[in-house]
């Protein structure tokens, strides 16, 4: 399995970016984590179940949206009023079913650079 993710760059604090992933195998727990240089990697977003539900950590919630369509379409990560403390490498991820697994997916992708200037 494959992921390639796309849609990173750079904006302004404040601004707005779209992360795409290309999985669209089926209805497994996807996510998006991110990871900055002496850290470690995190999951920030989590999508789940046929009915797609979604949660968030506390620092992008309200501001970043995770969404797939449909089983045929890509992942997607809206990020909104982007700050300084974004500013990381993002990577697609699949894990299982049900987020069992949530902290260590089975597949990744190569990541995409998402920079934040103010």
């Amino acid at each position: 399995v494959q992921l390639v993710e796309s849609g990173g760059g750079s904006t302004q604090a404040g601004g707005s970016l779209r992360l795409s992933c290309n999985y669209s195998r089926d209805r497994r727990c996807m996510a998006w984590f991110r990871q900055t240089p002496g850290r470690q990697r995190e999951g920030i977003a989590y999508i789940y179940g046929d009915d797609r539900r979604t949660t968030y950590i506390d620092s992008v919630k309200d501001r970043f949206t995770i969404s797939q369509a449909d089983p045929d379409e890509p992942l997607i990560l809206h990020m909104t009023r982007l700050r300084s403390d974004d500013k990381a490498m993002y990577y697609c991820a699949a894990v299982d079913r049900w987020c069992v697994g949530r902290f260590n997916p089975q597949y990744w992708g190569q990541g995409t650079q998402v920079t934040v200037s103010t």
